[in-house]
Order: structure tokens, then sequence, then C-alpha cells
């Protein structure tokens, strides 16, 4: 019996947005979130082997507390098919405000794949005057090529250059063509950083440098998570 459950295994991968006060969901809890809620939803799942059989769900890159994020995927296995719009329709009624199933697929690329992160970082500074001295300097920080951080390595924290893992970074103001209103005292940065097991970047670390660099803070900071991408810049699927 085990055998054969061994062989009906189906490979799906989930992309979920998670926005709002669910942003403040840690990575554990979300974890714990998901495992009860393909209980409640009642899928097929597929159970590990072991002394502990648990539903097999893995997150290939989880996402920084506080941040919000429109496509994550989450990868889980079945025992039989199911249409991915049931799927969507089962977990909708189970999962917390917030939590929202927008697609499933199979696996097309093994998590490994994952080269960077396309992120959207908004900025409330005091006023327009700071705003424009943000950008200004900010930009040219970007454009020197060194950016100092601290960033927790293999040998503890360690000090050093975030820029070679910042792909892309664009910092816009007010009435820009092509990108969402914002007011006089915002910033709006848009993002491609190294994500994956090789090197990753936290687009909160990115803040922190920045401000520190130009040493001006904003009020606020909101970071989304739009999509993760592989090496080609293509979209991970």
């Amino acid at each position: 019996m085990r055998e054969e459950s061994r062989e009906k295994r189906v490979e799906l991968r989930l992309w979920y947005a998670k926005t709002g006060r669910a942003k403040y969901i840690s990575h554990l809890d979300l974890n714990r979130c998901f495992t009860r809620a393909v209980r409640r939803a009642e899928l097929p799942l597929w159970y590990t082997e072991g002394f502990n059989p648990h539903p097999y769900l893995t997150f290939p890159l989880p996402l920084p507390l506080g941040q919000e994020a429109l496509r994550e995927p989450l990868d889980i296995r079945l025992t039989e098919n199911v249409e991915p719009e049931q799927i969507r329709e089962w977990l909708a009624a189970v999962l917390p405000e917030g939590i929202q199933i927008v697609d499933a697929t199979r696996p097309v690329l093994p998590a490994k794949e994952i080269a960077a992160a396309a992120c959207q970082i908004r900025l409330r500074l005091a006023d327009e005057c700071q705003a424009e001295a943000f950008r200004v300097a900010a930009q040219a920080v970007l454009d020197s090529g060194e950016l100092m951080a601290e960033k927790k390595g293999k040998k503890g924290i360690e000090t050093k250059n975030i820029c070679p893992m910042i792909k892309r970074c664009e910092i816009v103001g007010r009435d820009v063509p092509g990108t969402p209103p914002i007011s006089a005292a915002e910033l709006q940065l848009s993002a491609t950083l190294a994500a994956g097991n090789t090197a990753n970047l936290n687009a909160a670390l990115l803040v922190d440098a920045l401000q520190a660099s130009v040493h001006i803070r904003a009020e606020s900071c909101a970071i989304t998570r739009l999509g993760l991408l592989v090496a080609t810049g293509e979209a991970f699927c």
C-alpha cells in the first residue's frame, strides 16, 4: 500500500498573493497556515514517509516578514489530478484574509533556478524637498557602484558592497509616465535584486543601506515582491 501511494504523486505549484495585514505573518506561521488550509480544503494530499507523515509543502523562496507579494510559489504534491480552478475555489474558502491563490500550474523549473526577485518599493519622505534630495543622492550612490551594508554571511555579520547584487534599480518621483500616481513626498523604486541560494539581497536591506548612505530617512516604506526570475531575466515558472 505504501509503495502504491509513493507512485501516485502529482506535482503542483500554487501561486499565491500575500497582501495587507497578512504581510506580518512569519514564514513559519505561513507554513502552518497552508498546512491547515490544504487539510481543511480536503485536497487529495500526498504525505511524506517516516514516523511523522505530513503533507508535502515546499516554499521555493521564503518571503521576508513585512513584505507583500503578488505571485509567490508553493509546491505541493497530490495523489490525484485536480483542476487548478477547483483548487483555487477550495482554498479560497479556508485561507485567511490577505492570502489568495492566484494560479496553479505544473512545476517547470526547480527552485535552484531562481536567480532574482523583482520588487517595488514605495518610500514616503517628510516633504517634496526631501524626496527629491533622496532621489538624487541615492541615484548617485547606485551609479557609483558602491553601496556598503552590514549583511549576515557564513562568518557572521560582514560589511560588504551590495551593488553587485543589485541587478537593476530605478528611482522615480511623481508624475512619471507609466508609473502609478504617487504624492510629491513619495518615491518609487523598481528593483531587480539577487535572490536564491547563491546570492540573496533583501529589499529592506537595500532601503536601509541607501538611507544610511544619503543620511535621509523615510517616514514609511512599503515593499512588494512582484515575482521571481531566472538568470535570463524570464519569470520563474
